[in-house]
């Protein structure tokens, strides 16, 4: 029987790494897979020799080498989870807003300037957030509340990404996305320890989990995370990852496996690596 293959494409790999990677590298190859690291390479890389050699190649970190390379795989008729278009947008808050807009989820309303002093008359009706419109992990994300703060933002020649400020309820809720399963995970912002990434449970609601799976299924996948905040009771998706870290998921290592290697098996197979693929590819007209 032939045994699946899959190739990683990591924004770094190391055994000693707190990332669940290394432990679904190390299930999948006592699973039977044919299991390789792609990226980080060992040595130069020869662009040209770049081939589609592995059943599935999962795309965990969208920047940098590991996105490019992606896209390379893409062009070459490589099946990616999650594929190279939706990585792609996702990566982009301006794409993945309009995108989510777009099938009805509730996010911030959203603005995108090229300067941040054309933000300013938005400061009349209350403060905003603003972000790296490319940016992941919260990084550099700031509020802004006052005419001073914002003329301290330098975005160079970046476009300014900002939302609307909601103050929260209580802690970010995280919910995560894997196979059509949801986990909803409570963390504080920022996080500095790795008590604090893996957050607490927490049970989600019918409304989360609608709000949740519709954020999926505006771009067709089943491996995602979403962030959502909830003011005065009413919950907002303020972000949304390919892949993100899974922190704070039960038995997140084994469950990520399992569906790497089942996505693998239909891969081989020739079938879509989601049931809601077909739901992105007819609805693409109108993102």
């Amino acid at each position: 029987m032939r045994r699946v293959r899959i190739g990683f494409l990591l924004p770094h790999y190391s055994q000693k790494s707190r990332s669940f990677m290394p432990d679904v590298v190390r299930i999948l190859a006592e699973s039977g897979a044919v299991v390789d690291v792609i990226h980080p390479p060992v040595g130069m890389l020869d662009v040209s020799r770049v081939r589609v050699e592995h059943d599935i190649y999962v795309l965990r970190h969208t920047s940098g080498l590991s996105l490019s390379l992606a896209g390379v795989l893409h062009e070459l008729g490589a099946v990616i989870v999650n594929p190279y278009p939706v990585s792609a947008a996702l990566r982009d808050k301006i794409i993945a807003s309009r995108i989510l807009q777009a099938a009805g989820v509730r996010t911030p309303d959203t603005y995108v300037v090229s300067h941040p002093y054309q933000l300013l008359p938005l400061l009349d009706s209350g403060s905003l957030v603003i972000k790296p419109y490319q940016g992941a992990g919260g990084h550099h994300v700031r509020i802004i509340r006052t005419a001073a703060e914002l003329a301290d933002v330098n975005c160079g020649r970046e476009p300014v990404f900002a939302q609307r400020y909601h103050p929260n309820d209580g802690r970010d809720r995280k919910i995560y996305g894997i196979g059509g399963r949801l986990f909803g995970v409570k963390k504080i912002f920022p996080r500095r320890t790795e008590e604090e990434k893996h957050g607490e449970p927490f049970t989600l609601t019918p409304e989360l989990c609608e709000l949740a799976a519709n954020c999926g299924s505006a771009f067709g996948i089943d491996l995602y995370g979403v962030d959502i905040i909830e003011s005065e009771g009413t919950p907002y998706v303020v972000d949304m990852c390919s892949i993100p870290g899974f922190k704070g998921v039960p038995d997140a290592p084994q469950l990520l496996a399992q569906y790497f290697y089942a996505a693998a098996e239909r891969a081989a197979r020739g079938e879509p690596l989601s049931p809601m693929a077909p739901w992105a590819v007819a609805n693409r007209a109108v993102l």
